[in-house]
Parts: C-alpha cells; structure tokens; sequence
C-alpha cells in the first residue's frame, strides 16, 4: 500500500502489479516441522494488483493461470480451487461483495476449473480464491490465495485520479 500511495495515481496507470519477498522465521515446537509446509524458515510473497472493476477478470484469470504453471512446474498435479465467499462480519456492502464474489466466480469459469464455495470464509475485505494441495500427511492447507478487495479504494490516502 506505501508504494501504490507514494505518488499521485492515474487510472492509466492500471493495472498496477506490485509484489515483494520477504524472509520468515518460525521457531517452531519440536515435533511440528514436516516437509514444505512447516518449516524454520521460508521466504514468502506478497503481491497486489491494483485494476478497475472491468479488468478483475483477465487479472484474476491471469493469477489463477500462474498459479497452476507454478504448481504443475512443482509436480503438484492434484491443487483444489476454493472461493471463500462473505464472513458475517466483514466491510462493505453486499452490493460490492455481490461484484466481487462473481468477478471471481467469472474468472474461475473462464479457466475452466472447478472449485469449492466455502460461504463465511473470505477475509474482512473481500471474497479470496484458495489453492490448496495436500501433504504427505493427508492435511489441505491453503498454500496461495488471491483477494479481491474493494475496500482499498475507499481508504484514506488510497486514490487514483482521472475517469470515475
């Protein structure tokens, strides 16, 4: 959010695809580390894609595009897709959550994919695509996700200038 807000913004501009890596450190309980989902240390992403309504998408399309070449590149071949839909406590109204939950039920179609709905599991700002692969163990946690979060554009400092 500090980079989008670091200058004046024009909607020309978008969309805007910003990411960063970061290093983690766990100290993990003995006994808890196994394989590639508990670990000591690990480096993780973080991307945002600021875009108009009109372009969610072909951006969402394009991320759940990446993010099955990545994990075919892996030798994950078995990825569950899930849309985690509205929780009962969350921002905005249903009239924006209603655009953001099928802008990515679109997008998923699109791909032609088939997927879950986890209805009260999105995040406080918007609905979130889940990708989850299982580990040895039998367990699916969630490894990547994608949000739509419209409450971006309505927050203070957070704006883009020119059509409306």
């Amino acid at each position: 959010m500090q980079v989008f807000n670091s200058g004046l913004r024009s909607y020309r501009e978008l969309p805007m695809r910003l990411a960063e890596f970061g290093a983690c450190h766990r100290n993990e309980p003995s006994g808890a580390l196994h394989g590639i989902m508990r670990v000591r240390g690990f480096v993780q992403d973080d991307a945002h894609i600021f875009c108009t309504e009109d372009q969610i998408n072909a951006e969402a399309k394009a991320f759940n595009q990446l993010t099955m070449k990545v994990y075919e590149r892996f030798g994950f071949d078995n990825v569950e897709i899930k849309l985690s839909l509205r929780p009962e406590k969350r921002a905005g109204s249903d009239e924006v959550w209603d655009k953001a939950e099928q802008g990515l039920r679109d997008a998923l179609a699109a791909c032609g994919v088939t997927w879950e709905e986890l209805p009260g599991e999105g995040a406080f700002y918007g609905p979130k695509i889940e990708y989850h692969i299982k580990d040895a163990l039998g367990r699916s946690p969630a490894v990547w996700h994608a949000a739509a979060g419209f409450r971006v554009a309505r927050t203070p400092g957070c704006g883009i200038c020119g059509r409306r």
